[in-house]
């Protein structure tokens, strides 16, 4: 919690004030980018009124400042890079409110995933397919930690071994 020294009347006056909360999100945008929900949700919390924050963001989006359809590929692009597969990267995007077909079109957009799945195996393990199954089993919930499908997991962690 941290200590406040605005009176109540300039409280009231940053509420209502649209030039006031385009400087804050400008401000925001300045560092990083965000998504519309994330932008939304910090702007409330300096205090801004429901109606001005929407209608700052409607302006910056107009205005190509605030761009979810950006924010999400350049997301996928970071996260993929991170060794990240598309199931964590998904949920992550999904947690930032961010529309399910927009989230889809950044997904296809991405790498091959079943190539980044064998490579974040390789790049932990080794490039051998693994000796057993207790070993299999250790690497296979790795990648599923990471998020990757059970067929990039299993193409990653080559042939099936025989039963016998």
């Amino acid at each position: 919690m941290g200590f406040d020294s605005r009176s109540k009347s300039q409280k009231v006056t940053l509420a209502t004030d649209p030039a006031a909360a385009r400087a804050a999100a400008i401000a925001l945008l300045a560092r990083r980018d965000y998504a519309s929900g994330e932008l939304r949700l910090r702007l409330r919390r300096k205090g801004f009124g429901a109606e001005i924050v929407e209608s700052t963001i409607a302006e910056l989006a107009e205005e190509r400042a605030l761009d979810d359809a950006r924010y999400a590929a350049n997301y996928v692009s970071y996260a993929a890079a991170r060794g990240h597969g598309p199931l964590r990267i998904a949920a992550e995007l999904k947690a930032l409110e961010l529309p399910g077909d927009l989230i889809e079109a950044a997904l296809a957009g991405g790498p091959d995933w079943r190539v980044l799945a064998a490579t974040v195996r390789n790049r932990k393990f080794s490039p051998e397919p693994p000796a057993d199954w207790p070993e299999k089993a250790r690497q296979a919930r790795f990648l599923q930690y990471r998020g990757f499908s059970s067929d990039h997991i299993r193409l990653a962690l080559g042939a099936d071994f025989d039963l016998d």
